[in-house]
């Protein structure tokens, strides 16, 4: 265990020393994110967070390679895949971050990084399903396989619309799955507890936690789809390379013993669960009105949560709380008897209902945004200074005014 620890304050430091660096590169490249008016953020802020959570995945897993007890983990290609499809998709994003790519353009270029992966030996080979699944071909292990990914990518890509939003769900989520895996690895391998999957999972929690001191609200820099991509691509890796090698044979064995062999597939759907319902409600809502799937809206959960009366702060830290009921609710399983499991996540979907739909949302100044309501000072984004917050001044038509203190109307969604 301290050696992933160490891995992943590894990831944590270079991601949060090298985000300031990102943010250069992203003034110089005109990756901004303009005001728009279905945006929360009130000043154009620098969207290039991928680069800085890049560096820190490529110098952790470097360093990690040189660790005797991670040895057998680099034995085969599959980090090559999952760190290549990274870089990848990072620089897919970083193009799109500038020159706003066409979602077509994004698709294929997306598949292109899931093949690599794919063609690294990171593969959907069967299924932990109750009849014990073999994928019966090398195409169609492929094809899903890089279908996995995409959608992975996609899912976070849309959640990423507050500050900090999509950076704490998947470390949350990555934290619980980075539990079971390590777990996972004891019970499988008590002399190695080498893993991919770990380790990989080590790695995206730590670029996470590192960057998230420069993305909550009030946000200095975004992570764009340079980072939101990265982080779809990391744990979907992860997550195949331990539901992807389900041993059929295991499907033999009944009643309660078996219920544990469905985690590594029920697992990673609980962590990735608000992010993949996000993305199907707007593809779903988008087809419906004869839109692109790909279209910009004002509906999705941060936005309802927005509507809801919750400030930016309270509506992530919402959020967070929703994932880690899914994700350590499906990860205690592994320990606890499913009857207490299901008790214990009645209760916690009960306060997180309270917390969503209770007087919070419109009692007291509790989270509040004190930046967004003018109650403390604003920051000065290229300056690096503190400035008194003030109204926006009156501005031509269609003009956007950056330092605009009025109350966020609407997320930054995709």
């Amino acid at each position: 265990m301290r050696v992933y620890v160490l891995v992943m304050l590894i990831a944590a430091a270079v991601t949060y020393l090298a985000t300031p660096g990102a943010r250069w590169v992203a003034r110089r490249t005109n990756a901004i994110s303009a005001v728009r008016a279905r945006d929360v953020h009130v000043q154009p802020t620098p969207r290039l967070g991928g680069l800085a959570m890049l560096l820190g995945i490529v110098v952790a897993v470097l360093l990690a390679s040189q660790m005797p007890f991670l040895e057998g983990v680099f034995a085969d290609r599959q980090v090559i895949g999952i760190v290549g499809g990274a870089v990848i998709v990072c620089l897919l994003g970083w193009a799109d971050d500038v020159w706003d790519l066409d979602w077509m353009t994004k698709l294929a270029g997306q598949a292109l990084a899931a093949g690599f992966v794919a063609f690294n030996q990171v593969q959907l080979v069967s299924l932990p399903t109750p009849g014990g699944l073999t994928i019966p071909s090398a195409r169609l292990s492929l094809f899903l396989t890089i279908l996995v990914i995409v959608v992975a990518m996609n899912a976070v890509n849309f959640v990423d619309g507050l500050d900090g939003l999509a950076a704490g769900i998947v470390a949350i989520g990555g934290s619980a799955f980075f539990l079971y895996t390590y777990s996972l690895t004891q019970q499988a391998s008590p002399e190695d507890y080498a893993s991919i999957a770990t380790l990989m999972t080590a790695v995206l929690v730590g670029i996470c936690l590192g960057f998230l001191p420069h993305n909550f609200y009030p946000s200095h820099i975004f992570m764009g789809d340079s980072g939101s991509m990265v982080l779809g691509l990391v744990f979907a890796g992860a997550a195949i390379s331990v539901i992807g090698r389900f041993d059929p044979t295991l499907a033999a064995i009944s009643g309660a013993q078996r219920a544990p062999l469905f985690i590594p597939l029920l697992l990673p759907l609980a962590v990735v669960l608000l992010p993949l319902l996000d993305m199907t409600m707007a593809v779903v809502r988008r087809l419906a009105a004869g839109k692109s799937p790909m279209a910009p809206d004002r509906m999705h959960l941060h936005h309802r949560m927005l509507a809801l009366g919750h400030s930016h702060r309270r509506a992530v830290l919402i959020l967070y709380v929703w994932t880690a009921v899914f994700a350590f609710g499906a990860a205690a399983l592994v320990r606890w008897r499913w009857q207490v499991v299901m008790v214990w996540l009645v209760v916690a979907i009960v306060v997180a209902l309270v917390l969503t739909l209770g007087p919070l949302r419109t009692r007291g100044r509790f989270l509040d945004d004190d930046v967004a309501t003018g109650a403390q000072q604003a920051v000065d984004d290229e300056a690096g200074v503190r400035v008194p917050a003030r109204p926006a001044a009156p501005s031509a038509p269609g003009a956007t005014n950056p330092r605009t203190t009025s109350r966020p109307r609407e997320g930054q969604a995709r």
